[in-house]
């Protein structure tokens, strides 16, 4: 029983202090662990605890704590193609950190095309960075699956990347596309195989139909901070075409440097005011347009350069 002490009574002297002392701490220090255990709570909820849920907030497959980090890109590497064309094609997707999605649109189907790429941006939800990470993971990346190789050749490999917070994984399948069910040279497992991955990109290159238009946020022309441009001397075409009108050349002096040891062709990397004019002066231009730079024409294959690219040294022909 708690002895009874009334205001205005006299101070409590002796054992009775004592105990009232003893009491009073022993209430202290309960109150003081229940705030302590209130914080806790309180940090977890809101992640700024010890745990670490990444940038996507599930805890799952949460991977760069940078928002340009890459979480999954699928793209063609190698084939037989131009140099110039091989260093400055596109991933086919790239989905980063923050759930910014940057994708290639339809092209228009004339020649010669565009002087720039059709790149199109959208942004998901970061659980459903983790969910798509999971079903790439689910149709082969990061295992040991047998895709064979199929019986053709000159084509490209299809690569598909995955980085969390468990490290990076690689998948690549040769000849995706052109090693379908009727393709020679492999067996009835590794077309399976293939057609797992086939699904897959179809899903990626789809978000809106894979995860609904509600929850992906509509498509806008990606807006590039700088851009790579590769440049060969110009030539006329021997079809008789006539060349388009030149166009004098915004950045810095053609041709560059060779971002790759044994290319013949040069690369500059153009950034802030310089990038600005060349990107209006490209959206008038196309793919055959003579820039003249240094009293000279050159043929320059234009590269936007995306969020976790900082210029040529970027770009491969792998």
């Amino acid at each position: 029983m708690w002895p009874s002490v009334r205001v205005g009574d006299p101070e409590p002297t002796g054992a009775l202090a004592r105990l009232i002392g003893m009491r009073t701490w022993r209430g202290v220090r309960i109150i003081c662990v229940g705030v302590v255990l209130l914080l806790a709570a309180a940090c977890a909820r809101d992640g700024s605890g010890s745990g670490d849920d990444g940038p996507g907030g599930s805890g799952g497959d949460s991977g760069p704590a940078d928002p340009n980090g890459v979480m999954l890109r699928v793209e063609h590497v190698g084939g037989f193609v131009a140099s110039a064309a091989r260093l400055t094609r596109v991933p086919i997707v790239t989905i980063y950190a923050d759930g910014r999605v940057i994708t290639e649109g339809p092209q228009i189907a004339i020649y010669p095309g565009p002087a720039l790429p059709n790149l199109q941006q959208q942004r998901i939800p970061l659980d459903e960075v983790d969910r798509l990470i999971g079903q790439a993971r689910a149709a082969g990346v990061g295992s040991a699956v047998d895709l064979g190789r199929p019986s053709v050749t000159d084509m490209p490999s299809t690569r598909i990347t995955v980085s969390s917070a468990t490290g990076t994984e690689v998948l690549e399948a040769y000849a995706l596309s052109e090693g379908g069910q009727g393709a020679g040279g492999l067996t009835e497992a590794q077309r399976n195989a293939r057609t797992e991955l086939q699904k897959l990109i179809t899903v990626l290159t789809d978000l809106a139909g894979t995860l609904g238009p509600d929850v992906v946020e509509a498509a806008k022309p990606y807006q590039a901070e700088a851009v790579a441009a590769v440049a060969i001397p110009w030539q006329a075409d021997d079809n008789g075409i006539a060349a388009p009108p030149e166009v004098a050349w915004p950045g810095p002096a053609l041709p560059g440097s060779p971002p790759s040891t044994g290319l013949d062709q040069g690369c500059v990397d153009v950034r802030g005011a310089e990038a600005t004019a060349l990107l209006g002066a490209a959206a008038k231009a196309n793919a055959r347009t003579p820039w003249t730079s240094g009293g000279k024409r050159w043929l320059v294959s234009l590269r936007p350069l995306l969020p976790d690219e900082a210029g040529c040294a970027d770009l491969s022909v792998d």
